[in-house]
């Protein structure tokens, strides 16, 4: 057997695992494995996004129309407050020449312009995703990627991922079901996707997440509508877009969050912080929050939605972060990533500009359009003579962590892989069931019988009928 090193040499003893303390996080610095899995994923290629690649975006506002203010002490979530906001919408796996009515997730990023500085919201139009561990990040975007030697997209690279990676199955479902393929980026929702955490005037954290619900209602498309479209326009989406708001035909949506006390999370029978589960509804009811709205659209495609860069390390005070394992891995590789793909002072261009005042002191590098001012002799900090100073007001309430550091098996600690794709299969009526298994069955053309057997056993432990219904598809 050959041994799995780093790009140095240096053998890896695993490989599934991120550094964690305590079970549910957080991730550890010193995982030099996973930040160079993550930094060197961020340069495989030049110079589109590796993942998030194919875009479209537009300018709009939040609205806050509910006082959440117990929750929160943060300016843009408080009653009244109006905010501009810069939404790109985006397919994940497909490159940028890709079409937009492709079957798979859509990204969802929001860059909120507030008065305390810019807020990244960085999610998806699902709830949850394939990972709760950045470790195999990756691993799994190589599986939906390119075939290097045969330069296509796998089928057999996709499958035998998921079906060697069971967390995927919630994600796997919601893909290959009637929601698979949105009609627009118009009719979907969005959804933060990782649990954040808020903080209210007096320091006590609640856990969120965060969701936006299209008032354009949910319209999707079949394998077969979306084919005859991307036959006669691979830019569906972005010229319903494009031409909607052109029309003043805005689109916008429901902002809602849930919330969570640190009491509820420990008595959850999974972790809240896994980006592969939803929280109950039932439990955690949605609170109603506010509306945002698009109402206009980029003078320059390049620099307005090219160059946007997101990061959810982007945060302002009264929201936060959690152990979500994904989460934290993020919050590296996203700045990481445009620091790479853009430029060192990429938050210099206009549509990443903060609306403050900035006060920095990382000023060198590539990029510096003098927009980050020095006063005379303070270019560090601490410093005797003046310039930006740090303000301990703004520090964070504790947060307690558990256990002793190692790489934990995130399958000891939770192996219930299957309980919430069938809660998502029973709600399908008969016709949605029909399109789940003759999607699955199309997206496992050319796949190896084994690895369709190792899918079906996950099926089957999901629902018999799940099962059932595939394996009749696969004849047809």
């Amino acid at each position: 057997m050959r041994q799995l090193t780093t790009t140095s040499g240096n053998p890896i003893a695993d490989n599934q695992n991120s550094l964690t303390a305590g079970a549910r996080g957080g991730v550890m610095m010193q995982d030099y494995q996973l930040i160079e899995k993550l930094a060197h994923q961020n340069r495989e290629r030049i110079p589109e996004r590796t993942v998030h690649a194919k875009g479209s975006g537009a300018y709009g506002v939040l609205e806050i129309t509910n006082d959440i203010s117990k929750y929160t002490k943060a300016k843009v979530l408080q009653k009244g407050e109006k905010t501009k906001l810069f939404l790109r919408f985006s397919t994940v796996a497909g490159e940028a020449g890709a079409a937009d009515a492709e079957r798979d997730v859509r990204g969802f990023a929001i860059k909120f312009y507030t008065k305390e500085g810019n807020w990244d919201l960085v999610g998806n139009n699902t709830p949850i995703f394939f990972l709760r561990d950045a470790y195999k990040f990756p691993d799994f975007i190589h599986s939906q990627k390119r075939d290097p030697r045969t330069h296509l997209r796998s089928n057999e690279a996709a499958w035998d991922f998921w079906s060697l990676s069971p967390e995927t199955l919630h994600q796997v479902t919601i893909l290959m079901s009637d929601r698979g393929i949105p009609a627009s980026y118009r009719t979907m929702h969005g959804f933060g996707s990782h649990t954040y955490s808020l903080i209210n005037k007096d320091g006590e954290r609640f856990w969120v997440k965060f969701h936006f619900k299209s008032r354009q209602g949910i319209k999707n498309l079949t394998n077969k509508e979306a084919a005859d479209i991307v036959a006669n326009d691979r830019e569906s989406h972005q010229r319903d877009l494009y031409e909607n708001i052109e029309k003043g035909n805005f689109p916008s949506w429901d902002f809602k969050i849930q919330i969570m006390t640190d009491e509820q999370a420990k008595k959850l029978p999974f972790s809240p912080f896994d980006l592969t589960k939803t929280w109950s509804h039932k439990d955690f009811p949605l609170i109603e929050v506010g509306v945002m709205t698009l109402n206009e659209n980029p003078k320059n495609y390049f620099n307005e939605v090219e160059q946007a860069a997101f990061s959810p390390s982007n945060i302002v005070p009264g929201i936060s972060f959690s152990p979500d394992k994904m989460l934290q891995a993020r919050i590296f590789s996203y700045p990481d990533a445009q620091r790479y793909r853009i430029g060192t002072h990429y938050a210099q261009l206009k549509v990443n500009q903060p609306i403050n005042e900035i006060g920095t002191y990382t000023v060198g590098g590539a990029m510096n359009n003098g927009m980050y001012e020095i006063e005379d002799k303070a270019y560090y900090e601490p410093n005797s003579f003046g310039g930006a100073k740090e303000n301990a007001d703004f520090l964070e309430p504790d947060m307690q962590l558990e256990g002793v550091m190692k790489r934990y098996n995130h399958r000891d600690e939770d192996s219930d892989y299957y309980s919430q794709p069938r809660d998502l299969f029973n709600l399908m009526n008969d016709c949605q069931k029909s399109q789940l298994f003759n999607n699955i069955a199309e997206s496992m053309c050319g796949v190896s019988d084994f690895i369709v057997e190792r899918a079906l056993g996950h099926f089957e432990k999901i629902s018999p009928a799940y099962a059932a219904g595939v394996k009749a598809a696969l004849k047809k």
